[in-house]
């Protein structure tokens, strides 16, 4: 078991719980004030370096868990987790999920007619080292139209949930792109003011490129403090 964990409170870069321009938080956002209720022992402690008898070996690469390579450009996304004095978070779950390179999730519930791809399902598990580190290999995810309001559109993005010491501690968020132009007239990635907004896209980084295979992305993931990535409500899409 680990140490208890104790909670800081959220910055200004969080997003809200209503966004009027994001449609779905007008009727799943609360219109009480929340009841804020004391978390119990089994709640701020859990499992400590045992998540692969738990959940399995990690899935870092998902290009290669079916029989061929999956259509796309290949990225390799890598970074740290860290606490809000800067100091690594090891031994941290970061279950990542994001749609293929044409935009389509491998979802009963996505029925637009861009292309599934058989050797792509869009999910993976690692696990930071000590210090803090991640890596996964992956493809660039497409951009995809949602029912938001007209014409619109979801810029590229891969969601990351973290699984900290605590199974109350799950923080999710996404990591967007450098250069996308969706972003700036997204609505859920406008819901974080600037400039917390660019804590979610992610930087192209030479030295994570392997030459003649794959892009390289740096993303780091600060769970507090000043520098704090802005996590997301369960509502989310």
């Amino acid at each position: 078991m680990t140490d208890l964990i104790g909670f800081t409170r959220e910055d200004a870069g969080q997003p809200p719980s209503l966004c009027p321009a994001y449609a779905s938080t007008v009727p799943r956002s609360p219109r009480q004030p929340l009841v804020r209720i004391p978390q119990t022992l089994t709640e701020l402690t859990g499992p400590a370096g045992c998540w692969d008898s738990l959940m399995g070996p990690a899935l870092a690469d998902l290009t290669t868990q079916h029989r061929a390579m999956p259509q796309g450009q290949r990225i390799i996304v890598a970074g740290r987790v860290l606490d809000e004095r800067g100091r690594p978070v090891p031994n941290t779950v970061m279950e990542i999920w994001q749609a293929n390179a044409a935009g389509r999730y491998i979802h009963s519930k996505d029925r637009w007619d861009a292309p599934l791809d058989p050797n792509f399902t869009g999910a993976g598990r690692v696990v930071t080292d000590a210090e803090g580190r991640y890596r996964f290999t992956t493809v660039r995810p497409g951009a995809y139209p949602w029912g938001n309001h007209h014409n619109a559109w979801r810029p590229a993005h891969i969601h990351l949930s973290l699984l900290g010491p605590a199974f109350a501690t799950r923080l999710v968020t996404q990591m967007y792109f450098p250069d996308d132009p969706l972003i700036e007239i997204d609505p859920i990635a406008n819901a974080i003011p600037l400039p917390y907004r660019q804590r979610l896209v992610s930087r192209f980084d030479i030295e994570t490129t392997t030459p003649n295979w794959a892009l390289g992305y740096l993303f780091d993931v600060v769970l507090r403090g000043r520098d704090a990535t802005p996590f997301e409500d369960d509502h989310h899409d």
